[in-house]
Parts: C-alpha cells; structure tokens; sequence
C-alpha cells in the first residue's frame, strides 16, 4: 500500500478540503502518507502530486527538507538519542553506544526484523531532562542504560512500555508515523470560512469572536 486508499484517501480529500490553495496541503498529506505506510513512498508522493495539483519533484523537495519524513524504510519504533552538548555532557554518547551493542545494529540502521531503527538525533528541546531520548518522537527523559535496555525490550514484545514518558502516560507508542491518537475532523459548518488569498472574506471565525455592536442610543426627545 503505497497510494492512498480506503479511510486514508478519504481523509486525505478532507485535508485538501480545509485549504483553499490545494498545494498548501502537501506537509498534511505527507504526514498522512507516512502514517499509512510508515514511511512516504515514492508512489505515495507522486499520488499527493496529482491530489495538489503539482509534480513529484515539488513533493520531493518539501519532504526531504524535514527530517521527520523518512524516505526509507524504517522500523516500528525510531529510536532517537539526543547527542548535542547538554545530553552529551550527561553521557548520551555512552547511552548511544550501549543501544548499539544492546540491538546489534550502528545509529542509521535497523534491527533485522524490523522492530526498531536507531538514530543519533539533533537537539530535541528537553535539556534540563537530558540524556534524552524519543521513540516514535514520544519523549523519554533522564534515560539510563538500563531503562533503554528495558524500554526497547517492552516495546518489542508489547508495543509498551514501563519507563516513564513526558506525559507520564499509560505509555504506549504507536507505530512510526502515527502523529497523535485522535484526528481532528472538522464539521463543514465549524471550518474557518476557507477563501483564496486574494479573495476579501472576513473569516467565519473572526466574525463569531467579535462582540455584538453595542444597542442604538434612543432617539431624542427633543422637538
């Protein structure tokens, strides 16, 4: 499955229906690609082009400029240890080497059966909570050796995990590519009023968030 098909396709047409610039949805589309696939295709992207209304290229070259769009397959779980200096000073170069003999595998490459991909990851935004590490972009702090260790082996078998997240939750991450647990779905009578840009219509929204204009004053009662 590599071009949008059954739930996906139709979510894809509700994506372009929020943009009146259809090209404007590409980024939405290639997430939802990689969400379908767990990483964006070549016949994904080419697909988004002709929905967009413009080359393959074009798709391409948005997509290769972020770097959370892989462009190969990766595994289940992207594991990434942050190696930049706040991390580093608190032994993230160690936490990375122990990950490589823990899976078998250097940063860049993933585990035979496809579960897990590893990476050395740039700033992630969480300095004071280093070494820090995400899976599946799922943040993981203060991580040492042994809860990686315990963290990739209960993802393995379980797809779960007791080491504690950012959020503290129930822990479980969902496969690459997945963005959030819940999609948004907008109701046509709740969108924003969508026109082109060079088009003057007041947003629905900013309509409904203006205050109602204040009574007319009484008339005199002068002759």
């Amino acid at each position: 499955m590599s071009r949008f098909s059954g739930p996906a396709l139709a979510t894809a047409h509700e994506i372009l229906a929020r943009y009146p610039v259809r090209k404007s949805a590409t980024i939405p589309l290639c997430h939802l690609a990689q969400e379908q696939d767990g990483w964006l295709t070549e016949d994904a992207m080419a697909h988004i082009a002709e929905l967009v209304g413009c080359t393959p290229a074009e798709v391409l070259g948005t997509a290769s400029f972020y770097e959370m769009f892989k462009l190969e397959p990766v595994g289940r779980f992207l594991v990434n240890i942050c190696t930049q200096l706040p991390c580093m000073l608190l032994g993230a170069d160690e936490l990375l080497h122990h990950a490589e003999r823990t899976l078998g595998i250097h940063a860049g490459q993933t585990t035979p059966d496809g579960a897990v991909t590893l990476e050395g990851a740039e700033c992630q935004a969480a300095c004071t909570e280093a070494p820090c590490v995400q899976v599946n972009y799922r943040y993981f702090h203060r991580v040492t050796p042994a809860e990686l260790e315990q963290l990739v082996t209960e993802l393995r078998e379980r797809g779960r995990t007791t080491v504690p997240t950012k959020s503290n939750d129930t822990n479980d991450v969902p496969p690459h590519g997945t963005l959030a647990r819940i999609r948004q779905h907008i109701p046509d009578d709740r969108r924003a009023g969508n026109a082109l840009p060079h088009v003057n219509v007041e947003p629905a929204w900013l309509a409904a968030a203006e205050p109602p204009a204040p009574p007319a004053p009484a008339p005199s009662g002068g002759s």
